[in-house]
C-alpha cells in the first residue's frame, strides 16, 4: 500500500490548529483502509512578533478590536471554547498575557518530527499555550515539552541555543507562503491537492479519501 502523505500547516498559537489536529487525527482513524502520513509544517500567522513577544490582550485588540461582548474577538473566542468542548480542548482564553513569537516552537515541532515525535509536540505546545497559558516562546519552557514528550532535554536546549534549522524552518515558512498559503490550519496531500480551515472530521475524511482516489496505486479506495 502507497503512503498518503498529508502535509498539516499550521501556528502552535493558532486555536484554530488546535482544533484542527483533533479533527484530522479524527479524519485519519475514519480512513483506516488507507496508509496515511501525518507530517507538520511551520507557519507564522505574524512573523513580525518581536523575540520576547508582545502583550496578548493589547495584540489581540488591535487586531480584532475592542474586547466587548458584541465584538469580532468575543464572538470568536466564544466559538472555539464550544468547538473546543466538543473536541475535548480546554481552552483558557482568559488566562492569557502574552503572545509569544512561535518560531523556536516550530524548530522544536521539527526535531521532534525526526523522532517520531512530531502529533505529540503539537499536542504538548497547543496543551501548554491554550490550556496552560504557558510562554512557549521561551526555552526553557520548549525544553520542558521536550524533556516530557521524550526528548533529550540538554539537546533540545543546545539546539534552542544555537542556529540549528533556523534556515531551514524558514525556507519551509516561504515556501507555503508562495504556494498561497494565507491561514491555517492548511491540510496538503501529496503536495497536489488542499484544503483549509478546521473542517470536521467528516469532511477531511472525505477529503483524504478522493486524494486517496486519484493516485493510480490506489485504485478502488473512494
Amino acid at each position: 500500500m502507497t503512503k498518503l502523505t498529508i502535509e498539516m500547516v499550521s501556528d502552535p498559537v493558532c486555536p484554530w490548529c488546535w482544533l484542527g489536529l483533533r479533527r484530522i487525527q479524527s479524519a485519519i482513524d475514519l480512513v483506516p483502509e488507507i496508509d496515511v502520513e501525518l507530517l507538520f509544517k511551520p507557519f507564522e500567522l505574524d512573523p513580525t512578533i518581536p523575540e520576547g513577544g508582545v502583550n496578548y490582550r493589547d495584540y489581540m485588540a488591535k487586531k480584532f478590536g475592542p474586547e466587548t461582548e458584541e465584538g469580532r474577538w468575543s464572538a470568536m473566542r466564544q466559538a472555539l471554547i464550544e468547538y473546543g468542548e466538543a473536541e475535548g480542548i480546554p481552552y483558557h482564553f482568559n488566562d492569557l498575557k502574552h503572545r509569544p513569537n512561535s518560531f523556536d516552537a516550530h524548530r522544536l515541532v521539527r526535531w521532534a518530527q525526526g523522532q517520531g515525535k512530531g502529533a505529540e509536540a503539537k499536542e504538548a505546545l497547543f496543551s501548554a499555550y491554550f490550556e496552560h497559558a504557558r510562554d512557549i516562546g521561551d526555552h526553557d519552557v520548549l525544553a520542558d515539552i521536550a524533556e516530557n514528550i521524550g526528548l533529550e532535554r540538554d539537546i533540545v536546549e543546545k539546539l534552542l541555543a544555537s542556529d540549528a534549522d533556523v534556515a531551514e524552518t524558514r525556507e519551509e515558512e516561504e515556501l507555503f507562503r508562495q504556494m498561497g498559503i494565507g491561514g491555517v490550519p492548511t491540510y496538503i496531500a501529496m503536495r497536489k491537492v488542499a484544503v483549509q480551515g478546521a473542517e470536521s472530521a467528516e469532511k477531511l475524511a472525505k477529503f483524504i479519501r478522493a486524494t486517496a482516489a486519484q493516485m493510480p496505486q490506489q485504485r478502488g479506495y473512494g
